[in-house]
């Protein structure tokens, strides 16, 4: 079995496996939607085979325990990394105040093959946040808060930020850059039952001068809206972006006609009315799931003592040891004599 395994533990095959590595790194960098995980899985089973043939052939790792610690958390490493590529899941999502999570709504979704896909499972409701700004419109620390369900059907309020993630199931959710406001608005047909809904405006404050969209309701023209926004921003002092202490001014264009709604005043407009109800708020969050990160860890420890036990052994036993040669236990003592001399 040796000479079997004697040509798979070869080191061109190693540097054959860091170059196929190194470009799936490449191609696969930033996760672009179109590469499939295999251009790093490949090469990452490539290289623990490789590197398992080593363990199993050469004797100068499998019979020294700390270097052999060291080899065997190595492959650990490369087997959970390949691991985590097939199972790992990353998707982005806009979620309004006091609205409940719905896997119906991600959006720039990837994936591995082996993903279990327990998204169902996660159950929360979004509630009001706020964010740190520094002078020159610096975003610090956010603070959103969400609701969630525990077992006996009572719900805990938690406190979600960048660096605080909402843990569900194994899928691990932060809050991003992008966030936002938008307008709630009812549509009321000449016919037909109304119908209330939100348009979300661009992120804000990146785009703090263009809070615009537009929406065409049925059988009717295009409407065109903006909304002005009070928000306390300030570019030069440091401030803080609450929503829920936020408003907002709509204005409605259509045609040649121009409105400026308060919340709760309404509009006539061809094929119906629409009612501007009130201003809300919207928070981004990117999900991120690897069952992998705790198993990581752990091994990485490992092999860094692996690697601390075998250095030590091989460097310590190699430290010069004064001699005692000559010494009495009763005789005189040279190095006293030599403290008297001085």
């Amino acid at each position: 079995m040796i000479k079997v395994l004697k040509p798979l533990a070869s080191l061109k095959l190693t540097l054959v496996g860091m170059i196929l590595l190194a470009i799936g790194a490449a191609l696969s960098y930033d996760n672009p939607e179109h590469m499939p995980v295999w251009v790093l899985v490949v090469p990452m089973t490539w290289l623990a085979v490789n590197l398992l043939a080593a363990i199993i052939t050469n004797a100068r790792i499998n019979r020294r325990g700390g270097l052999l610690t060291f080899h065997l958390a190595l492959l650990g490493l490369v087997v959970l990394a390949a691991l985590g590529r097939l199972t790992f899941f990353e998707a982005n999502i806009e979620l309004l105040q006091d609205q409940a999570f719905s896997a119906d709504d991600l959006f720039d979704v990837r994936s591995g093959p082996w993903h279990p896909g327990n998204l169902e499972e996660i159950r929360f409701i979004q509630g009001p946040y706020t964010v740190d700004y520094h002078p020159g419109i610096v975003r610090g620390a956010t603070r959103s808060q969400v609701r969630i369900s525990d077992e006996r059907g009572s719900w805990e309020t938690r406190v979600v930020g960048d660096d605080t993630p909402l843990l569900v199931e194994g899928y691990r959710l932060y809050t991003s850059f992008n966030k936002g406001f938008a307008a709630i608005l009812t549509w009321l047909p000449e016919q037909g039952e109304p119908q209330t809904g939100a348009v979300h405006m661009p992120s804000y404050p990146l785009f703090e001068f263009k809070q615009d969209n537009s929406w065409t309701p049925p059988g009717g023209p295009e409407i065109k809206f903006w909304l002005r926004l009070e928000t306390g921003l300030q570019q030069d002092a440091a401030w803080v972006l609450d929503a829920g202490k936020s408003h907002g001014v709509l204005v409605v264009n259509t045609g040649d006609q121009r409105v400026e709604l308060q919340p709760g005043e309404m509009v006539p407009l061809t094929g119906g009315a629409l009612r501007y109800e009130r201003v809300t708020s919207w928070m981004g969050y990117k999900i991120f799931y690897d069952p992998t990160l705790h198993w990581l860890f752990f091994t990485s420890v490992i092999g860094v003592l692996g690697l601390s036990v075998h250095f030590w052994r091989k460097f310590g036993a190699r430290l010069p040891v004064a001699s005692t040669a000559g010494l009495r236990p009763d005789g005189p003592n040279p190095y006293a004599q030599a403290r008297k001399g001085a």
